[in-house]
């Protein structure tokens, strides 16, 4: 059993367990956790395995990271819980609700469907592995390494939240590079279940995203029948950093509406 790595804001019979996306952490949530908890909701964010500072483990799966959310509920005593996944998050709380149902009031799905996805991520890996972190100094260094194999300014930006100085001086990634690179396919792959989650489920779709498509509301429908589908406009796959007021304000009518 594993001990993720977590954060609690708040205190309340209200409570929601964040899952953030594949090469984030648990601080991709930290202003909009602090909000919440402000607003009568108990928020648990928590780094996934092989992300921020959760152990790193040989395999990843979205099926292993459904039981590292399971024990981690065993662990901090909750029975009942609200739960928001974005991307990669998304995929392990939709598998969560058709998993364990009986552990679960609400569920937020951010920017995901649950079929399979082509590769994104190849230019990101491309970049990481054209860095000698053994021989660089300076972040800058880092990111200049990068920009011929990823030119987008905030992907860059993103990524290099991952990047931490060890104690020798070094720097080292977070997230696990080798396990996520290898077993990348597996947080690809489709959700599915047999069974079906009956509480309600918001999917959080950004207008500038096509990770969500009108071709995903049929199996989301099958899935989840007690789903209703929100754009936020103007706002691309990162929606909760693209409209943070509207996305705190969506989340929090959702939580406490009957």
């Amino acid at each position: 059993m594993l001990q993720l790595n977590y954060k609690k804001y708040g205190q309340s019979n209200t409570k929601l367990i964040i899952l953030h996306g594949f090469l984030g952490s648990l601080d991709n949530w930290h202003t909009l956790a602090t909000e919440w908890a402000k607003n009568d909701i108990e928020v648990y964010t928590i780094d996934q395995r092989n992300h921020g500072k959760s152990p790193h483990t040989e395999h990843h799966t979205i099926d292993l990271m459904v039981e590292d959310v399971k024990d981690f509920m065993e662990q901090q005593g909750i029975t009942k819980t609200n739960m928001m996944g974005h991307s990669m998050g998304g995929k392990v709380a939709m598998q969560f609700a058709l998993t364990y149902p009986e552990l679960l009031d609400k569920l937020i799905v951010v920017d995901i469907a649950p079929r399979s996805y082509n590769h994104g991520h190849d230019d990101i890996f491309n970049a990481i592995h054209h860095v000698s972190l053994e021989t660089t100094q300076t972040r800058k260094e880092v990111e200049e390494a990068m920009m011929p194999y990823l030119g987008d300014f905030g992907t860059r930006q993103f990524i290099m939240k991952g990047l931490e100085r060890s104690d020798d001086g070094k720097y080292h990634w977070k997230f696990n590079v080798e396990t996520l690179d290898r077993d990348y396919e597996n947080v690809l792959e489709q959700t599915f279940s047999d069974k079906q989650f009956l509480g309600d489920v918001l999917f959080l779709k950004g207008s500038l995203s096509l990770y969500i498509q009108e071709k995903d509301f049929a199996e989301i429908k099958k899935l989840f029948p007690n789903s209703r589908i929100q754009t936020i406009e103007n706002a691309g796959h990162w929606l909760h950093a693209d409209k943070p007021q509207q996305f705190f304000d969506a989340v929090k009518i959702f939580l406490f509406s009957n």
